[in-house]
């Protein structure tokens, strides 16, 4: 006998701009289950849950459910019992995500990792869209702090035989900013510490809902959904809901609760997996590939056969409430172990959505898809035939610029982290670099976009010196979009595809409005024998965009046309001690040096000819310095020095080889003596070591990769002295810097103003 149930919630068209309150509003909520369908999904989705760490979900869960009193057992399951007598029916859904616990400390301060599970089946690039990324770990006080596991920089690879792979897991380490075991002690972090990869949430044209573990919660949220809507006076017999441990690691929470209950029908809800058989023919080695939108999924072990018993009940339960139920293969719930698993039910029913790019961080879902699933729970659980619903979404929003009455480089240098800026469309950067500028200081743009400020005048023989940084980051421009609705992209700079496909995105359209996305993965990427594209400049590689429009002309009413750009999302992230993690530290660290030197040098420089100089489109070709250089050369005035401030790309990591650019992260700035683009004179280096000294600014100096916009002057007769900043993981969403060096870098560019 089947129990059937009703959903009744408002779909809410969702937009960046609308107000959060209009975007979690929903029709009738019943007050005794607080919250919304909405924020279930984005607090339990931002809640990461390892096998074995789901505590925190767990407490989640339970606030919402307080009226009903659950119950906690031994393992951690959350037990919801309502309703008495025959007939008994179980509802599952599992709490926890595939991720990391520490399982070691090198002595040098990294993080060593296990994965969480150790042996069921994920895709097999899981762990590598880990590398580069930020990360949180977990306290034994239940706080969480930020990380980043390590990445290889581009910039460091050319001539280099056989690399680490990220795919090893022997080189996955994770840097929460220690530079020694002792350190990490004192940062909270040890041993057994769960790992799990940052959230974003990102709703996708008020239509899809993209995150890592998306398909994880989907479950959760349905059935906490079904427990605020239902009334519980038109239940006949028992109602179990449970809310499992471990389901990664062996199900040992399902098990749990198989052995408790011993149920006569069961319903298990959740993520589809790899694992089934086709036609009793055929093992399946990944998870199904369904369209998003197209209802609600039926696993079985086998497929091809009519369906049959409970599962055919299902499937007319559907149609009943006109939800469309697809039967798709799916491996078993209870995962082989060492001792023999309790039986499921006879009458046992897999339900769950679809989910593209299933466990990664781009894992995405369809809203309605989750609306339908609700719907038919509830109409299993009552008895009564149910309307369709939608689910209201959730906007998401990196907080405005607080202006501060004295400057600080720090502060600037996080805004401009938060700033968005690619190749050729620097405008918000340059904005934000005059808003942190002196009163004082009337900076100028040229035809080039770059922005320009003089200090002082020429006295004597004093050499005329320009300073300049980038206000550029490394992104990728909408070339074209398909009749799918799916952007294709170019990259704006260069980097490495598996950091960034995979991913949550974000695209700029011309209106001003960043539109959540994810960032597709390369054809093939769920096989055994997946191998990353190797494009090149006649052949380079398709990169795909999904925002969740489904046409040409659905994209165009977004305002996403050829022309907009994308990036990732992101933050600054203060790691431990005197560390910091964040997107675009290349080259937003030199700009805020330049910003804090304009502060310490003020409006009266005598005796100087000092031109400071924020350029654009460095990452594409030195595009904005070069149009600099060549005009101030037309008009002879060409500086005698260009100090390229830019980042030095450091092997100061586990991953890279110290043969060369080896400049520890915490010892100073850097003088760039070699890159790819320049060699600064001997002389110079020597007298600008002993300046620092002088000045008591740690100093280091060394030979790196990539080219810096003072290369574009020395055809004019400019001599180019660059200086950078050790930086690790470089052109990747790990970047972590030293602050010190930073505030080295401001100090040395103050000095070479005023006295070089």
């Amino acid at each position: 006998m089947s129990r059937i149930s009703s959903l009744a919630f408002l779909f809410v068209a969702a937009t960046f701009a609308a107000s959060p309150a209009a975007l979690l509003a929903q029709s009738a909520p019943i007050a005794r289950v607080p919250g919304s369908m909405s924020e279930d999904l984005v607090e339990f989705t931002n809640s990461p849950a390892p096998p074995g760490y789901e505590k925190d979900l767990a407490a989640k869960i339970r606030e919402r459910l307080k009226a009903y009193s659950p119950q906690t057992d031994s393992l951690g399951d959350v037990i919801v019992t309502i309703g008495s007598g025959e007939p008994e029916s179980l509802l599952v859904a599992p709490m926890d995500e595939a991720g990391f616990v520490i399982s070691g400390i090198t002595d040098d301060g990294y993080l060593r990792v296990q994965r969480l599970p150790q042996g069921r089946e994920l895709p097999p690039i899981f762990q590598e869209l880990y590398a580069a990324q930020p990360v949180v770990i977990q306290k034994p006080d239940g706080k969480w702090i930020s990380g980043v596991v390590a990445g290889l920089s581009v910039h460091l690879q050319t001539g280099r035989i056989d690399p680490p792979s990220a795919s090893d897991l022997e080189n996955f380490y994770v840097d929460i900013g220690a530079t020694s075991r002792a350190d990490v002690r004192r940062s909270g972090v040890d041993i057994l510490s769960p790992l799990a990869i940052e959230r974003y949430v990102g709703n996708l044209n008020g239509r899809a809902a993209a995150a890592a573990g998306i398909g994880d919660r989907f479950g959760d949220v349905a059935l906490v959904e079904l427990l605020r809507e239902l009334d519980p006076s038109k239940l006949k017999g028992t109602l179990t809901v449970a809310f499992v441990v471990q389901q990664w690691a062996g199900s040992r929470g399902l098990q749990r609760i198989l052995d408790r209950f011993h149920p006569r029908e069961m319903v298990y809800v959740g993520r589809l997996t790899a694992g089934g058989t086709i036609a009793g023919m055929q093992t399946v080695h990944r998870a199904p590939r369904r369209d998003l939108g197209g209802g609600v999924l039926l696993g079985l072990a086998e497929t091809g056969e009519a369906l049959t018993g409970f599962s055919s009940e299902i499937e007319k339960l559907g149609e009943e409430n006109k939800i469309s139920v697809v039967a798709d293969f799916s491996g078993p719930v209870i995962s082989p172990s060492y001792l023999p698993v309790p039986p499921l039910p006879g009458r046992f029913a897999h339900l769950g959505i679809a989910t593209s790019w299933p466990s990664t961080p781009a894992e995405t879902i369809d809203t309605s898809d989750l609306a339908k699933l609700v719907q038919l729970l509830h109409a299993y659980a009552e008895g009564a035939p149910q309307s369709a619903g939608s689910a209201p979404l959730f906007i998401h929003s990196n907080g405005g610029f607080a202006p501060r009455e004295k400057a600080n480089a720090q502060d600037a240098l996080a805004d401009l982290i938060r700033t968005y800026g690619v190749s050729g469309h620097e405008e918000a950067v340059r904005d934000a670099v005059k808003r942190h500028l002196p009163d004082w200081a009337k900076p100028e743009t040229d035809d080039a976009g770059n922005l320009i400020l003089h200090l002082g005048e020429a006295a004597g023989k004093k050499p005329s010196i320009l300073v300049v940084a980038h206000t550029d980051e490394i992104g990728f421009e909408v070339e074209s979009i398909a009749a799918d609705g799916r952007l294709q992209v170019k990259w704006l700079g260069g980097g490495e595809l598996s950091f960034f496909a995979g991913h949550p995105a974000l695209v700029h359209s011309s209106d001003g409005v960043a539109h959540d996305a994810v960032m597709e993965l390369p054809n093939g990427w769920d096989q055994t024998d997946f191998a990353w594209p190797k494009p090149s400049a006649e052949t380079p590689a398709a990169i795909r965009v999904d925002v969740g429009a489904r046409s040409t002309d659905e994209a165009a009413k977004m305002g996403i046309h050829a022309g907009d750009w994308v990036t990732i999302p992101k933050a600054y992230r203060a790691l431990f001690g005197t560390r910091a993690n964040g997107r675009s530290f290349d080259d937003r660290v030199g700009c805020a040096a330049l910003i804090g030197a304009v502060w310490a040098l003020g409006q009266n420089l005598k005796d100087r000819d000092v031109t400071f100089a924020w350029s654009t489109r460095e990452e594409i070709g030195l595009v904005g310095a070069g149009a600099l250089a060549k005009r101030l050369a037309a008009e002879h005035r060409a500086p005698d020095y260009v100090f390229a401030v830019d980042t030095f790309v450091s092997s100061d990591s586990p991953l890279e080889s110290q043969r060369f650019a080896d400049a520890p992260l915490g010892s100073g700035f850097v003088i760039r003596a070699v890159d790819n683009s320049n060699i600064v004179p001997h002389g110079l280096v020597e007298r600008l070591v002993a300046m620092a000294n002088q000045n008591k600014i740690p100093v280091q100096y060394g030979v790196t990769g990539g080219g810096n916009d003072g290369s574009a002057f020395t055809r004019y007769g400019s001599i180019d002295v660059a200086l950078g900043w050790p930086l690790r993981n470089a052109h990747s969403p790990a970047e972590v810097i030293d602050t010190r060096d930073f505030d080295s870098l401001t100090r040395i560019i103050t000095v070479i103003a005023s006295s070089w």
